[in-house]
């Protein structure tokens, strides 16, 4: 039974979390603290989870949503990360995460002949070896006719011929979401919006964390045998509030993407170029592209990282080398970036789990972990709760979590078997019971029960079509959105998918909010004005020649709920 994070939910969460002492508290709703919650939980362990902002508002709604195993780590000859990112990669589309993830197929245009085919080929073919039993497709060579035909906006000087191979998708924002969600299911308290201010200690041991509840300004302490720091690219800051120094450090590094109309490029199948720095993808997601990423040092506000001028620049100058009709930036649809945190200045002491990821110990009751990739985030979160386990001094069972399909993914097969069934009988068109399978899986029947109660919430959003009012309403009663800026931005994706940025569904959206989450006119009006200040501010430091300007023009917008001392997302 999946539970609601309704407003009830989280008023009993943080009852429930100043109320007794946890095995474990997480601080931080990435998807790295998400799926260590659930780990936790399915260990038989007490467990809370508390986030600053909303689940998945840092790193973990700003990747390039792609479950991979990282090509490029093969060229490092860093075949154990790769292979195990793949074996995480085949178990997330298959098992845990269904309704959610996703095979994709990627064409990688080759400008040599024999010598980067057969280069290329060997990287490829090891890659789909290390994933043997996956069910992925095996990779196939392509002449430059074929490739063509898969891709007929390729200029035809880019490329002699093309390697088409499999990699996978996720919505990473609904995915961490849908993390957290399974945790509470399993009776983990979960609260958004409440943010960890300093740490408990009894000497030198930390002994649980001080929250002030953000909607309330209310300050309680959570009492805990063992607190995991999983908040990302705020590691450093959140460690400052312990009084130690870390272990090791996290710096951030800036992601940027662009959003475009699916008609600006002409592809049935998504592309891998290379650039004289990484890789630049171009991935199908719905009636959009994906265009990303860059690749730059950013110690600036780490919440609102901003994307620049020449941020935008970058991407439309390499992807158009190869692109018959180039894009322009009035292509672009929507831009968002995000920060990857890359670890720094390991010291000794520190237990290498991985080349990706860390955790330490850096006192009694304090675990930390930092570092890896999306596609790790379960391997990251197991590594923990082990640490955990280890300074609990007790017998715990092993983590199970490769065997626990996340809320929604039970049953998902036979319901798109049925989907033709679904439409008939709940008077939606079948693509809409197609999109809808696609966001809640198995729980599309709470979407349809709504719709059925209310028929009014079966229309499209009027300025975000591919989104029913229903998807609204349910993200505030069942998903733990608080804000308008939550919905339009992490349980939709209205914010990059339209034009305006979704400023002109707000009113109508942030009104189907209010009638959950008891809003007045007065608030109503407020969440509608700071979305749209948001935007601009958005807007305008995109414009903006470099990282300085562009982030001071971003912190004009103020944040829907001030957040005071380190930020944990």
């Amino acid at each position: 039974m999946a539970v609601a994070l309704s407003p009830q939910y989280r008023d009993s969460a943080l009852a429930a979390l100043a109320g007794a002492e946890l095995d474990v508290l997480v601080v931080g709703g990435g998807v790295v603290g998400a799926g260590a919650a659930l780990d936790a939980v399915t260990r038989g362990l007490s467990t809370g989870l508390v986030e600053a902002r909303d689940l998945a508002s840092g790193t973990s709604s700003r990747s390039s949503k792609l479950l991979h195993g990282g090509l490029r780590y093969l060229e490092m000859l860093d075949f154990a990360l790769v292979k195990e990112a793949l074996h995480e990669r085949d178990l997330i589309v298959s098992r845990l995460a269904p309704h959610l993830a996703r095979p994709l197929r990627f064409l990688y245009p080759l400008k040599h002949r024999a010598w980067e085919r057969a280069y290329a080929g060997a990287g490829v073919t090891l890659y789909d070896t290390m994933a043997l039993g996956g069910g992925m497709p095996r990779h196939r060579q392509l002449t430059r006719t074929a490739a063509l035909r898969a891709c007929p906006a390729l200029r035809k000087d880019s490329l002699v011929g093309a390697i088409q191979y499999y990699d996978a998708q996720v919505d990473d924002a609904r995915h961490t979401m849908f993390l957290a969600r399974t945790a509470a299911s399993y009776g983990a308290h979960v609260a958004s919006r409440a943010e960890v201010v300093g740490f408990l200690r009894e000497g030198e041991r930390v002994t649980g964390v001080r929250v002030k509840d953000l909607e309330t300004d209310r300050i309680f302490e959570v009492r805990a045998q063992q607190v995991i720091n999983a908040t990302g690219v705020w590691t450093d800051d959140t460690q400052a509030l312990v009084g130690e120094r870390g272990q090791f450090h996290v710096r951030a590094s800036k992601g940027i993407h662009l959003v475009v109309p699916r008609d600006r490029i002409q592809s049935t199948t998504g592309l891998i170029l290379r650039t004289e720095k990484s890789v630049l993808f171009v991935i199908p997601w719905g009636r959009h592209w994906i265009v990303g990423t860059t690749d730059t040092d950013w110690s600036l506000d780490k919440a609102h990282p901003a994307a620049s001028s020449t941020d935008i620049d970058y991407l439309l100058e390499h992807v158009n080398t190869v692109l018959a009709t180039p894009l322009t930036r009035t292509d672009v649809q929507g831009v968002y970036a995000g920060l990857r945190p890359l670890l720094s200045g390991e010291s000794e002491a520190t237990s290498q789990l991985s080349r990706e990821h860390m955790v330490g110990s850096p006192v009694p009751g304090l675990v930390v972990v930092a570092g890896g990739k999306y596609t790790t985030y379960r391997v990251m979160a197991r590594d923990a709760v082990d640490a955990c386990v280890h300074g609990l001094g007790r017998s715990v069972p092993k983590s199970c979590t490769d065997r626990v399909p996340l809320v929604g993914a039970e049953g998902y097969p036979a319901l798109w078997n049925q989907r033709r069934i679904l439409a008939q009988q709940s008077g939606l068109h079948v693509a809409r019971v197609e999109h809808l399978l696609g966001r809640f899986g198995s729980l599309v029947r709470e979407i349809i029960d709504l719709v059925a109660a209310d028929p009014a919430l079966g229309a499209p959003l009027a300025g975000a079509e591919d989104y029913l009012r229903a998807e609204i309403v349910y993200a505030a009663a069942n998903e733990g959105a608080r804000h308008l800026e939550d919905v339009l931005t992490r349980r939709t994706r209205i914010s990059i998918e339209t034009f305006d940025r979704g400023v002109n569904c707000a009113q109508e959206a942030a009104e189907l909010m209010a009638g959950v989450l008891g809003w007045t006119p007065e608030q109503t009006a407020r969440e509608v004005e700071n979305y749209r200040v948001r935007v601009d501010a958005e807007r305008e430091s995109q414009e903006q020649p470099d990282d300085e300007t562009a982030d001071a023009t971003r912190l004009g917008a103020p944040d829907v709920v001030p957040v005071t001392a380190t930020e944990v997302a």
